[in-house]
């Protein structure tokens, strides 16, 4: 139906239903990608818990019962109770507490690995894949480079030399982990900067990094997101395996890995010590891969609504 009025012919068009076309609002991107996240229930349980374990951590000096290196010599070697709900060891010490300030270290750890990695292997993979040929060659020569390296040999050299700190394996995690994520971004910008929206930018005058921020980034963002949460996992895991060998986080500073190692010659009669760090390194990796499946679903651009 067509209704015209006065001399200026204003002009409103409707369907047969009576609704007005410019009324009629499609979903957003936000919604669309939230509504496809909220179908993976996993992956809605894992992000809740991690946020969880993560305020935890973050609020660990106020939340905590006791000091972790507070021995408690009328209470040694108890199991799980009320007064210590996830035992004690040797000395009295309450392992609810050290749990939680072992979270502190390895999940904070875990997530500044993640973030860094991330951050470092998509500035690479943009610049490489936008630019192309001399540019390509060199960056991707070098990330080729790195993942040759051996892994184990140079992470237990870098924490001899400047001592096995948190600062000093988060940076050595970062140093050895961005490398995937710079192939996997690279790899999707390749696809990329020969698109029409990209190519119009650039015949209109739009500085490369403002097209690499505005039109190749949020395009990447799904890649970068899923890979930072395998690195997080990944990250925790050999943080764990490091301390339990002894070569991590040193003793008095409490992580999920040397609590486990602490426990290592009396987890048959002390289970507790045992089962409480384990069980929480296996709650984490496994959240955060939950966390990863469905923001990888989320976020694919070739999903059916």
């Amino acid at each position: 139906m067509v209704e015209q009025r006065d001399s200026n012919v204003e002009t409103t068009i409707t369907d047969p239903a009576g609704e007005d076309y410019g009324k009629v609002k499609g979903r957003t991107q936000r919604e669309i990608i939230w509504r496809r996240f909220k179908r993976h229930k996993l992956a809605m349980i894992g992000g809740l818990i991690l946020v969880l374990l993560y305020v935890a951590a973050l609020a660990t000096p106020w939340i905590a019962p006791y000091g972790y290196a507070e021995p408690d010599f009328a209470s040694i070697n108890q199991g799980p109770s009320l007064k210590h709900p996830m035992g004690t060891d040797e000395i009295g010490r309450d392992e609810l507490t050290r749990v939680i300030y072992g979270g502190r270290v390895s999940l904070l750890l875990g997530l500044g690995v993640g973030v860094l990695s991330t951050i470092i292997g998509t500035a690479i993979g943009i610049f490489s894949g936008f630019y192309g040929k001399f540019v390509d060659t060199t960056a991707m020569g070098f990330t080729d480079f790195m993942l040759t390296l051996p892994f184990l040999p140079i992470l237990l050299v870098m924490g001899s030399i400047y001592n096995f700190t948190a600062v000093t394996i988060t940076f050595a995690l970062v140093l050895l982990l961005w490398m995937t994520i710079a192939r996997l971004v690279r790899g999707q910008v390749l696809s990329l900067r020969n698109q029409e929206y990209v190519l119009a930018a650039k015949a209109v005058g739009v500085s490369d990094l403002k097209i690499m921020l505005r039109h190749i980034l949020p395009n990447v963002v799904g890649v970068m997101v899923v890979q930072a949460t395998l690195v997080t996992a990944e990250a925790i895991l050999i943080e764990s395996a490091l301390s339990f060998l002894g070569l991590g986080i040193q003793p008095p500073t409490p992580s999920w890995g040397n609590l486990l190692e602490d426990a290592r010659t009396t987890m048959t009669t002390q289970w507790w010590l045992t089962w409480f760090p384990g069980m929480m390194i296996v709650i984490t990796v496994l959240c955060v891969n939950f966390l990863g499946d469905g923001l990888r679903d989320a976020l694919d651009p070739k999903a059916v609504e």
